[in-house]
C-alpha cells in the first residue's frame, strides 16, 4: 500500500502499471481497495496505468471532517488525482462508489474519458435491508455489537462449514462480512453510517442519479452487474443502459452477485480492458453540457 497525505489526513492506495491510460478504481461502502486487488495486476497487464484509493474512512485511510456526501467523495477523489498530477482517466465504480463515480463526472466532467460502472448504486430506490437498517437510529451503537469479533468470526466458520458439506453461502457472503468485520473500528464505523445516511434511508437508496444521466449521453460507458446480486437488483443496471443508450454497453455476468470483478476477475478484467482500448475517450463539450441542461435531455 502507498499513502499520501490530503488536507492533511493520510489517503492510502494501490498503484500499478506504467504509462498507459489511467484507469481510476473505487470501492463500495465497508469495502476498500482491497477488493479490487484481483484485478489491479490483471489491468496492468493490459497495458492500463490503475489507481485504486482507499475513500476516507475505509481501509487504511483517515477519515475526513465533515461531509460524508458523494460530492466529498468526489471532491476527495478529484484532490487525490491533482496530487498525482492525473488529468484524466476512465473511471470504474463498485456499489456506492458507482454513486461516487457518476458524482465526480457532474462535477468534473472535463476529467472522464470513460465511465464503468459496476453494481452501482444510484440508479434505483430497492437495496438490501442491512444496508437501509444502517441509518437507523442508535445504528451506530448497534452495529458497533454486530461487527465485533467473535460474532463475524463465527460468521465466518459458518460460511466455512456449509463449503466443507457443499453448501456454499450466497456468493456475497464473505465480503459482505469482511466488510461488516471492518466496521469495528470506531472511525470506519462513523464513516460508514454517516455516508449511508447521507444517501440511502430505511426506505431505500434516496439519492438518484437517473434524473440527469441523459448529461453523459456522449461519454462511453460500460455497466456490469451480477445476476445474483444481494445487494442491489441487476434491474437497476439494465434500466440505466437503456437509458444511456447509444454511449453505453451493458455486460451481466450470470454466475455473479454483487461483486463479478471478485467472482469473475479474468473476465472483468479483459472486459474493461477491451472498453478503454475500443473507445476513444471522452472530450468535454461545454457548449454541448450547456445546451443538455436547459433543454433538460
Amino acid at each position: 500500500m502507498l499513502e499520501l497525505l490530503i488536507h492533511g489526513r493520510r489517503l492510502a492506495y494501490r498503484e500499478a502499471g506504467g504509462d498507459g491510460p489511467v484507469v481510476l478504481l473505487v470501492h463500495g461502502i465497508t469495502n476498500s481497495s482491497r477488493t479490487w486487488a484481483p484485478v489491479t495486476e490483471r489491468l496492468a497487464e493490459h497495458g492500463l496505468h490503475v489507481l485504486a484509493p482507499d475513500l476516507p474512512g475505509h481501509g487504511d485511510s483517515q477519515r475526513q471532517r465533515g461531509d460524508h456526501s458523494l460530492g466529498a467523495h468526489a471532491s476527495i477523489v478529484r484532490d487525490f488525482l491533482s496530487v498525482l498530477d492525473a488529468e484524466r482517466v476512465t473511471i470504474v465504480g463498485h456499489s456506492l462508489g458507482g454513486g461516487v463515480v457518476m458524482q465526480f463526472y457532474y462535477q468534473f466532467p472535463e476529467a472522464v474519458e470513460r465511465m464503468v460502472l459496476v453494481s452501482s448504486g444510484g440508479l434505483g430506490r430497492e437495496v438490501s435491508l442491512p444496508i437501509r437498517a444502517a441509518t437507523l437510529p442508535f445504528a451506530e451503537q448497534v452495529i458497533g455489537v454486530g461487527a465485533s469479533w467473535p460474532l463475524t468470526r463465527a460468521a465466518g466458520l459458518v460460511g466455512g462449514a456449509l463449503g466443507r458439506v457443499g453448501m456454499k453461502p450466497g456468493g456475497d457472503f464473505s465480503e459482505i462480512m469482511e466488510g461488516l468485520s471492518s466496521l469495528s473500528d470506531r472511525e470506519r464505523r462513523e464513516a460508514f453510517v454517516r455516508t449511508a445516511r447521507s444517501v440511502i434511508s430505511p426506505r431505500g437508496q434516496r439519492v438518484a442519479a437517473t434524473d440527469k444521466l441523459y448529461l453523459a449521453a456522449d461519454i462511453p460507458t460500460l455497466l456490469v452487474a451480477g445476476e445474483r446480486d444481494s445487494v442491489i437488483p441487476a434491474k437497476h443496471t439494465r434500466a440505466a443502459a437503456a437509458d444511456l443508450a447509444p454511449s453505453s454497453r451493458l455486460e451481466i455476468f450470470e454466475q455473479s452477485g454483487h461483486f463479478p470483478h471478485l467472482d469473475e476477475p479474468d473476465r472483468f478484467a479483459d472486459l474493461v480492458a477491451a472498453f478503454v482500448r475500443d473507445t476513444e475517450p471522452a472530450r468535454f463539450d461545454r457548449a454541448a453540457a450547456r445546451r443538455r441542461i436547459i433543454q433538460g435531455s
